[in-house]
């Protein structure tokens, strides 16, 4: 046990008390005194991806989640935190093969699947390792017998379950949809591996026989064919649905037809605008409801096809400017506008420019109907996933985001969840190679010719026992985070985990991931279990710098937590992540934030030692036989007030204002003014007077102490260690005060 006498360093303490926590075994709820008689508390960490160190947003995180964590444990709940990794399939296997070609000049291809995979795991083995020593560094009192990873044998197991059980009731299917495509990775990419980028570019104003349509992309134009108005726009009143136009175009005369849809805007532009449904959302949708052909203009390495004639096999970005040309040569560039902004998706894994494709790909139908069993009726998962957050069965804060998450699903589109990626839970679909051959009968002959999905690797067609090959693409990453709340805790297995611990309490994560994970949580939880995930959502913002930008390597503006931890202490860390943090809301964050919070654990520390030192002869056990003076009762009804807010606060997810209350009391009413008032009371002569004052210094050091240890858990414990008759109790098991 550390010197009293000596000032308060956190690099003295920290590492000293989270070991003598992980000793106690409290971080495992049935170990928490009197555990069978605790109603549970349970939340399932947002596994940090498997790539590399922890960033300021995951630091948010912890310090929200411990606090909480923490807060039920001393109020007497029975609670679990589990910790995990997710695999991160893109972002890791971009990171090993940027390694892989920089060290050995070699690609992924030149190694094979099966040595790649095992670099792949290695970089993954080390990456978790500092990952879990960097969490320990924050205080986070996470249950590590139960620590979790989305590519363990159990985690894989949930996944091949859930992959058949909805493929059996039809909500996963194979077939060609549009999907985001990039052209670097070679891969299918989900929304939220994107970023929007504006840039600025000319914008083209195109004769398009009688109408002038507008494009920043000439290079996708060889095969429009569908001139699309509004139906009301009366500027094109005597231009019928299905008329055709024979017209001039890039690559000669074509016959367009025209096509009346509400999906265009009469405002924008001309109003009238040409498609491209091959590569572009919006009008592949419009395909879809007139049932029209789509072609494709570019492949999948990003260069035009024949159809673009001369240009055939020219990288998009390289021929645009001779379309150009062209196009100007033959008269069809009325105008161009040179200053055009223009937003382009880019895969923030990798970064390349996304180039949405018609693709054969595996997908979760969210508009199919099922049986619920939990609502008694026909349903979709579209329709489930609303219903449980108009119902109240989940709550998400701040509420202004549940406008967000309906506007979301209303829109959502099916899941597209295959990936042409090596890294990941392989798709458990396989098809004979032998084609029935040896089929019995007619009945598994034809089973022969479909896809075999298996929860069981196969080695042989359970059919004709023939020859086999497996799908080579492997899930979205989403797919095995939508199941960890429940995958964690046994699924599919009936565990007393799941019974005891399922739905959870809380999730706490990032407002910018409401819709990627939180919602398809919600989906697959609907499915699967017939229930919800948990019961509350709590939304953080992101953390700016301290002129509320965006922080990034150009910008050298980036915090790291764990150096502020190493220079502050975790406290310090965790108390500037708090304050000022409302949820929903952005946060501004700079070294002196945290440079101020150290300093207040220095007055915990100093204030606590004069409280202790000057009542090392008083004894809790007869507090009660002390007669307070007024002023020391009302102190003490004024802190029994004050728990009683702090309380409240944190109840209601108002972390910030509770920790703001807390640290203002404890340093400018109790260091500042009352212990300060009651120095020359120490001193006095009047028995009766100076019990008094000892009797509320250590009841309202006590009471403060326990209302600080959430926020601030590593100068609290080691401040308690100094507390008179404690008996090397813990005070994170501490009752809270009531």
């Amino acid at each position: 046990m550390s010197d009293f006498s000596k000032p308060y360093t956190a690099k003295e303490h920290e590492d000293r008390i989270y070991e003598r926590w992980m000793e106690s075994g409290y971080f495992t709820p049935e170990n928490l005194p009197d555990a069978k008689n605790r109603k549970p508390f349970t939340m399932i960490l947002p596994p940090p991806n498997a790539t590399g160190t922890l960033h300021i947003g995951h630091a948010v995180m912890l310090a929200i989640q411990d606090t909480l964590i923490r807060f039920w444990r001393m109020r007497g709940r029975k609670t679990l935190w589990l910790p995990g990794a997710d695999h991160a399939a893109i972002a890791t296997q971009e990171k090993v093969e940027k390694e892989l070609y920089k060290k050995e000049k070699k690609t992924r291809h030149d190694l094979g699947r099966e040595e790649f995979l095992h670099r792949v795991d290695a970089f993954v083995e080390e990456s978790r390792s500092t990952i879990k020593t960097q969490i320990r560094k924050m205080g986070c009192s996470l249950d590590w017998t139960r620590e979790a990873f989305t590519m363990d044998a159990q985690r894989s197991l949930a996944v091949r379950t859930a992959f058949v059980r909805m493929y059996d009731a039809g909500l996963i299917y194979r077939g060609h949809r549009i999907v985001n495509w990039d052209p670097k990775l070679q891969t299918t990419v989900s929304d939220d591996e994107i970023e929007w980028m504006e840039e600025k570019t000319p914008f083209y104003y195109l004769k398009y026989g009688p109408f002038t349509i507008g494009t920043a992309r000439p290079e996708t134009k060889f095969g429009d064919k569908y001139v699309v108005m509004h139906p009301d726009d009366e500027r094109y009143k005597q231009y019928k649905h299905g008329q055709t136009i024979d017209l001039e175009w890039i690559g000669g005369p074509i016959t367009a037809t025209v096509i009346k849809d509400r999906a265009i805007d009469p405002e924008f532009g001309t109003g009238v605008m040409t498609i491209t449904p091959w590569h572009d959302t919006a009008d592949f949708d419009i395909a879809e409801r007139h049932k029209l052909n789509k072609e494709q203009i570019i492949d999948l390495q990003g260069k035009l096809l024949p159809i673009a004639g001369a240009f055939a096999g020219e990288h998009v970005t390289k021929a645009r400017p001779k379309i150009v040309e062209k196009l100007k040569e033959k008269g069809l560039i009325e105008k161009v506008d040179e200053n055009y902004i223009h937003r382009i998706a880019i895969d923030s894994r990798g970064g390349g420019t996304i180039e949405p494709q018609i693709l054969e790909q595996w997908f979760i139908s969210v508009s199919a109907k099922l049986w619920s069993v939990s609502s008694n009726e026909e349903t979709t998962l579209k329709e489930m996933m609303q219903r449980v957050v108009e119902n109240g069965q989940i709550t998400i804060l701040p509420k202004r985001f549940e406008k967000i998450y309906f506007h979301w699903i209303n829109n959502l589109r099916d899941w597209c969840i295959s990936r042409q990626l090596w890294y990941g839970h392989r798709i458990p679909v396989w098809y004979c190679v032998a084609c029935g051959k040896n089929a019995k009968n007619e009945q598994d002959l034809q089973k022969c010719t479909r896809p075999i999905v298996s929860i069981e690797d196969l080695t042989a067609c359970p059919h004709c026992g023939g020859a086999i090959r497996q799908d080579p693409d492997t899930l979205d990453t989403w797919f095995s985070s939508g199941l960890w709340t429940f995958s964690t805790l046994g699924y599919p297995e009936k565990t007393n985990d799941l019974e005891q611990y399922h739905p959870t309490d809380v999730l706490e994560t990032g407002y910018d991931i409401l819709f990627f994970w939180v919602a398809r949580m919600i989906l697959m939880t609907g499915f699967l279990l017939g229930d919800i995930p948990f019961h509350t959502v709590y939304l953080h913002g992101l953390v700016r710098d301290a002129q509320g930008r965006k922080m990034s390597k150009s910008l050298g503006n980036i915090i790291d937590p764990l150096t502020m931890s190493e220079k502050y202490g975790a406290d310090a860390t965790r108390l500037s992540l708090l304050i000022g943090n409302a949820p929903g809301n952005d946060l501004k964050m700079s070294e002196d934030k945290i440079r101020g919070y150290r300093n207040f654990a220095n007055k915990i520390w100093n204030a606590s030692r004069f409280v202790i030192t000057n009542t090392e002869e008083f004894s809790p056990a007869t507090t009660e036989k002390i007669n307070l003076t007024l002023r020391d009762k009302k102190i003490l009804a004024d802190v029994e007030r004050l728990s009683k807010e702090i309380t409240k606060d944190i109840e209601n997810f108002r972390l910030y204002l509770a920790a703001e209350k807390t640290y203002h009391y404890f340093w400018h009413t109790f260091a500042d003014n009352i212990i300060e008032e009651a120095k020359p009371r120490l001193k006095g002569t009047d028995t009766a007077d100076k019990t008094s004052a000892e009797r509320m210094l250590y009841e309202t050091l006590i009471t403060l102490l326990k209302l600080l240890h959430p926020f601030m858990p590593f100068v609290t414990e080691a401040v308690w260690e100094k507390v008179p008759n404690n008996k090397d109790s813990l005070l994170m098991v501490e009752k809270w005060p009531v």
